[in-house]
């Protein structure tokens, strides 16, 4: 057979090959996502037996009925449920902003700076191994009004008497937000800091920055993507966790959305009422998605404007920096 002819048979066979493969998780997909959330919109735009108060899921998107959406949308917005949307939303970005601080350090000296990364990788990712209820129970013991947290905070006479972390303070339930989801944060950033080329950093020190000014400049810029990229893989479930409050609060001052559509879903009659819950944190975690991609493709359409894979970014840092050195060595 003629090159030619093998060429445009192997060419053919792997255009088969890898749709078959992914085949499988397509189906996975469709199975165990698509499906699951059209039956979820069927029950917020269908209807509500009058006898039983049961909800009566709409299968015909033809025949759906939005009463339900636009009350939830309305109370959202204005009524009783804005107050849980908006503590929502702070809560995770106090968490995020803990996680940044706690998480952004680790990864950078398990990236650059250690020696047994292996070990310190293992440590990181070793909460993943045991259950999160498990590890909120744990929390609990620590937090109760006799746990060691207020025992040491008495032993060093840093407060008067005990903190009732267990009974609605928000503090406790960011504390467990962050607990339960910093490692989230830590592994993509890591992923991405120890994908910078060292070169950079060595050429933003021959031309003058210090380690501040070089990771100003080069490692943080490098690094947003990353950074970018960890926020969405933290803050996505944090925003329906609701096992959290549960177990370090479960005080109706510290709710937030994924209680209350775990309270419409399984402590409730109006089940259309948590499935619409449902569809508008969808709706506002597809917004953060379709940001992350967007960003992602720009930055990916950036990079190789660049030559020799440095991104632009690295090649504007490194001209800032010689226009900053320049006058100094000619002084």
């Amino acid at each position: 057979m003629p090159r030619y002819g093998r060429r445009s048979a192997g060419g053919a066979a792997s255009r088969r090959l890898w749709p078959a493969l992914a085949a499988p998780g397509v189906a996975w997909l469709l199975l165990l996502f698509l499906v699951p959330f059209y039956a979820i919109a069927a029950v917020a735009f269908g209807g509500t037996d009058p006898l039983f108060n049961a909800p009566l899921p709409e299968w015909n998107p033809l025949h759906w009925q939005f009463a339900t959406m636009s009350d939830v949308l309305s109370r959202a917005t204005t009524g009783d449920l804005r107050p849980v949307f908006t503590r929502t939303f702070l809560y995770v970005a106090a968490a995020m902003a803990l996680c940044g601080l706690i998480g952004y350090p680790v990864a950078y000296y398990v990236a650059r700076l250690a020696r047994r990364r292996g070990l310190l990788l293992a440590l990181i990712l070793a909460p993943w191994w045991i259950n999160y209820l498990m590890r909120m129970l744990a929390w609990v013991n620590l937090l109760q009004d006799d746990g060691y947290v207020n025992d040491a905070l008495l032993r060093l006479h840093l407060i008067p008497g005990p903190v009732h972390w267990l009974s609605g303070n928000q503090y406790s339930v960011v504390l467990g937000l962050v607990y339960g989801y910093v490692p989230y944060f830590i592994v993509p950033l890591y992923a991405t800091l120890d994908r910078i080329d060292g070169r950079l950093l060595e050429a933003s020190r021959d031309l003058g920055h210090g380690m501040v000014r070089t990771f100003l400049h080069v490692t943080l810029p490098l690094s947003r993507q990353g950074l970018l990229t960890a926020a969405v893989i933290t803050a996505l479930p944090m925003f329906g966790d609701y096992y959290t409050n549960n177990m370090l609060s479960g005080a109706p001052t510290t709710t937030m959305v994924g209680n209350e559509i775990e309270f419409y879903l399984l402590g409730s009659s109006q089940k259309e009422v948590g499935a619409a819950l449902v569809l508008v944190l969808s709706g506002l975690m597809l917004a953060l998605m379709a940001y992350y991609l967007v960003s992602t493709h720009r930055a990916s359409r950036e990079r190789p404007e660049s030559s020799c894979g440095l991104g632009r970014v690295s090649v504007r840092s490194m001209a800032s920096a010689g226009k900053w050195i320049a006058p100094r060595n000619r002084g």
